[in-house]
């Protein structure tokens, strides 16, 4: 699955759990959930919005 760029709330959601927006790819965004892979490793990463 390839994931997109973040958009600027989301970028929001990201810097709250205390990480790099830059470093993130959005994979799913389903209500109330994003889905988030690392650029780099790959780990995967749900957020709670």
């Amino acid at each position: 699955m390839r994931g997109k760029n973040p958009t600027r709330q989301q970028k929001i959601y990201i810097k709250n759990n205390r990480l790099r927006p830059d470093n993130w790819l959005v994979l799913k965004n389903p209500p109330g959930k994003l889905e988030i892979q690392h650029r780099e490793t790959g780990n995967i990463k749900v957020l709670i919005v």
